[in-house]
């Protein structure tokens, strides 16, 4: 069934369910969500973890066994399926299907799939998830520009900071609809405010304190088909000491846009229409930056370079083998339209 991300927090307080699916585009949002779940089920004693990437080729299997097989110290634990492309295919529909028929007691299964488009929720096996007696169907909604402001100042509510309506406009405005963005600009703001209430100005002293290379510069030299500015940039983001993950997850979502835009487009909706549907919208200034992005690669292309994007992922949290920051430099020049082969 589903449940309000506004009502996770207050659910996750009780018994948990056998099954939950976090799904959607925002990954701020989805990995909060996630996050969330992760912590009630260690705090309802749920010690074992076992992650699958459910990517081409993947042994679904491996869902059955995990299903059927016993805990090795007879102790609860947690299944993570990721579904990066949101496309299990015939043999992974019907093993969720199977699993959701019978879930094994002590096991909670946290699926992660991307937003599904309508044709796929009306699938027997999205069905089953959205609807299923054993199952918490968690959609999360992107945040849109009328919405934004609000949720910043949320954030910062959150954060112990108080913000005049500039200051969050100022933020709104910078960030261009990205939550993880602005997740990362208020956190650079307790480091400045301290307590203080936060104006413009204080807005200002953050932004002009940045780091001198910035993920945003990164994806902006991709886009603009920059190899070597984008390799520099990747450089001087490891050694001032950005994470790895961050910078993974901001370009996955580039590239799910990327693939969405382009399928849209091949299909034969015109790009600024396809620009204007969009979750999140691409904003006036970046369309010329993506629409020359757009003309490298086609649609099939960036799906490839998202799966190559969350083998990266599975790389930094140790689930994959291969050096992320390697893997990261051939996914910035691939996206910025170097031929080069992919999952190398």
């Amino acid at each position: 069934m589903k449940l309000a991300p506004a009502q996770l927090g207050k659910h996750l307080q009780g018994p948990l369910a056998p099954v939950y699916v976090v799904c959607g585009d925002e990954p701020l949002l989805c990995q909060e969500a996630a996050d969330a779940i992760r912590g009630a089920s260690r705090a309802q004693g749920f010690s074992e973890r076992e992650v699958f990437h459910a990517e081409a080729n993947f042994d679904w299997g491996l869902l059955y066994e995990a299903g059927a097989s016993l805990s090795l110290f007879a102790e609860k634990r947690v299944i993570e399926l990721r579904i990066g492309n949101g496309k299990p295919g015939d043999k992974g529909a019907a093993a969720i299907i199977e699993y959701l028929g019978r879930p094994p007691e002590d096991t909670l299964l946290l699926i992660s799939l991307p937003k599904l488009d309508g044709s796929t929720q009306k699938s027997k096996w999205a069905k089953a998830l959205i609807d299923g007696p054993h199952c918490q169907f968690v959609q999360i909604w992107p945040v849109d520009a009328n919405q934004l402001p609000q949720w910043i100042r949320q954030r910062l509510s959150q954060a112990g900071m108080n913000a005049t309506q500039e200051a969050v406009e100022l933020i709104a405005a910078r960030v261009e609809g990205n939550l993880l963005a602005a997740a990362q600009e208020i956190e650079k703001l307790k480091l400045l405010a301290d307590g203080a209430q936060i104006d413009a100005g204080t807005v200002q002293a953050a932004v002009a304190d940045s780091a001198r290379y910035d993920v945003f510069g990164l994806i902006e030299a991709i886009l603009s088909g920059d190899a070597g500015h984008a390799l520099r940039m990747l450089q001087g983001l490891r050694g001032e000491g950005q994470e790895a993950l961050f910078i993974v997850a901001m370009l996955a979502r580039e590239l799910r846009q990327l693939a969405n835009i382009s399928h849209q487009y091949s299909q034969g909706i015109p790009l600024e229409k396809a620009f204007a549907s969009a979750r999140p919208p691409v904003w006036d200034k970046r369309r010329p930056l993506v629409s020359k992005a757009l003309q490298r690669h086609s649609a099939t292309r960036w799906k490839q370079l998202l799966i190559d994007a969350q083998r990266i992922d599975a790389q930094v949290k140790g689930q994959a083998p291969g050096d992320p920051w390697n893997s990261l430099a051939r996914l910035a020049l691939m996206m910025a339209g170097q031929r080069l082969p992919l999952g190398e």
